[in-house]
């Protein structure tokens, strides 16, 4: 019977632990804190925008931030911790592979028969992690961030501005020529984000998206 390669064990496991981090329905958990089902309320979504919707500014905000904290640790704990030299694949690559399984756990988690968020506060935490391991990586989050907020505050929708975002992730790549493997993986999370936001799409083009009322969202957040 064959058996499997030791070197393979803990990336394995650094992979799969990955997933089942970004699987944590942070927003899901913090609705059921208040008697709510995000499922059954708002767009139905277990991200941090349905949360900032039904559960207000502050539960929202921190959903945001531990959906952002679940990215960027998974990331970051599997090249530092799970990665082995003898596995037979680059570092780069494996960051990689975590960043997908954190993202994918996130979408589509196992806790909750597979129904979870659209993945752009991990992906930003996942984009996060891969700036303090690869050079100019910090430009591109800086760019894909700013691009998010010009669309969102011109058009008051989140789920334009992360569609628009997101497709941007791979053409930036290659602007920065950034490793071919990195560009595959910046596909991958845009293709995520639509796979994830063709509802949200449908909308759009038929007009019946939620929109966000910027200059009341504003007063709200900074209201004391």
């Amino acid at each position: 019977m064959p058996t499997m390669d030791p070197h393979m064990l803990k990336p394995l496991t650094g992979l799969l632990l990955s997933y089942l981090l970004g699987s944590i329905p942070t927003a899901y958990l913090f609705g059921r804190g208040r008697g709510i089902d995000l499922r059954q309320h708002g767009s139905g979504n277990l991200g941090a925008t349905n949360a900032f919707r039904v559960l207000g500014k502050r539960t929202g905000t921190i959903v945001l931030c531990l959906d952002i904290l679940k990215g960027a640790l998974a990331v970051l704990l599997a090249i530092n911790l799970f990665y082995e030299t003898g596995a037979g694949i680059s570092p780069s690559l494996y960051a990689c592979l975590a960043a997908v399984c954190v993202v994918g756990g996130h979408n589509w988690t196992v806790f909750l028969r597979f129904k979870g968020g659209k993945g752009i506060a991990t992906s930003l935490g996942v984009l996060i992690a891969f700036s303090v391991l690869i050079e100019k990586f910090g430009l591109l989050v800086l760019i894909a961030v700013g691009l998010w907020l010009i669309v969102f505050l011109s058009s008051g929708f989140v789920s334009l501005a992360s569609c628009v975002s997101s497709l941007a992730l791979p053409f930036l790549g290659l602007a920065l020529k950034l490793p071919s493997s990195i560009t595959v993986f910046l596909t991958i999370l845009a293709a995520f984000s639509l796979i994830r936001h063709r509802e949200n799409i449908r909308k759009l083009l038929q007009k019946r998206e939620s929109r966000f009322n910027t200059a009341s969202l504003f007063k709200k957040l900074f209201r004391k």
